[in-house]
């Protein structure tokens, strides 16, 4: 019988109704049983993880609950022998940081069918930079080059582009050679996202509300990370036959629209899962980024916190004041 190992987590307890997180100390004997314990070295922070934090049932059923839907580290144990102890891997999405005990602990245990192989040449930390939201990033670009997506049929815009998702959207698709157009609620990083290669930077009353059912054909295509009704107005700025990848709803779920877009301009709402989708498909988008679809813009200016500092960061997200990449690194 292997022998209990005491780690470090952040973890969250309702108290009368209120959620509170601290540092706590657990053992591998609080995990979750299943066939992979993972020593994790990082973990990225991400909009879910503070809806998690912040005692939301949609996401988190019971409590107490160590939160991070992100975690990279070493295989410590392998009942399948499949990733290798020893081997570094990644893991995000499925029910990682929801119900089960997520990256903001230094050990996870999974199923081996969660577990991607770290890229040749690629670093834990780096992988983290980009967790959930550059993966979900990856997968939208790669829905719209799919349906055709090309930079001589005109601008992309990219909606919440000052966002985790957003944000990494910009700097992929300026590096594909598209024209981008960020949308964003938050002109103060205007300058920003224009390093990142947005050639024109609008405020988020682009996407407001209007009673019009159709509008002047602006954009060729659209990374939408926000939803609700921000994604109604965008699609009726969409050129004929152009592509929405949507993948988010910060602005609400729902969706109020017209068939219009769809029928009079032949418009392509595309959905976007990075939760469920098969382990290959998440694989093959890391390899992109530990290659060609390398983001060092976005890796530059990521930053690094311990897990005391969990708590203000992720309080910062559901405020809307948190902006760039956060990767949690357990050994600070």
């Amino acid at each position: 019988m292997t022998t209990a190992t005491e780690f470090k987590a952040w973890r969250v307890e309702e108290h009368n109704g209120d959620y509170q997180g601290s540092e706590q100390t657990l053992t591998t004997a609080d995990l979750p049983p299943n066939e992979v314990l993972i020593r994790v070295h990082y973990s990225s922070l991400n909009y879910k993880d503070a809806l998690s934090a912040s005692g939301n049932k949609g996401v988190t059923r019971e409590f107490p609950h160590t939160p991070g839907i992100d975690a990279v580290g070493e295989v410590v144990e392998s009942q399948t022998g499949e990733p290798a102890v020893g081997s570094l891997v990644i893991v995000t999405g499925y029910d990682l940081g929801m119900n089960t005990a997520g990256g903001f602990g230094q050990f996870i245990r999974v199923p081996a069918s969660w577990c991607v192989a770290m890229p040749k040449g690629w670093d834990a930390r780096t992988a983290m930079i980009y967790g959930t939201a550059g993966l979900t990033a990856g997968l939208c670009v790669q829905k719209l080059l799919r349906m055709g997506a090309s930079p001589d049929q005109g601008p992309v815009a990219v909606s919440g582009a000052s966002g985790a998702v957003g944000s990494v959207a910009v700097e992929l698709l300026a590096k594909l050679g598209f024209e981008v157009v960020a949308i964003s609620g938050k002109q103060d990083h205007a300058d920003d996202l224009k390093v990142l290669g947005a050639s024109d930077v609008v405020g988020r009353d682009a996407l407001a509300a209007g009673k019009k059912p159709m509008l002047k054909p602006v954009f060729a295509n659209a990374v939408d990370t926000v939803g609700g009704q921000p994604l109604a107005e965008l699609l009726k700025q969409i050129r004929p036959g152009g592509s929405v990848s949507c993948c988010g709803l910060v602005a609400g779920p729902q969706l109020e629209t017209t068939v219009l877009p769809f029928i009079l301009r032949g418009v392509n709402l595309l959905g976007v899962d990075s939760v469920e989708i098969p382990l290959a498909e998440k694989a093959a988008v890391w390899e992109k980024f530990a290659g060609e679809w390398a983001c060092p813009k976005t890796e530059g200016t990521a930053r690094d916190i311990g897990r005391g500092q969990l708590d203000g960061a992720l309080k910062a997200f559901l405020k809307g004041e948190s902006s760039g990449k956060i990767v949690l690194d357990h050994a600070l």
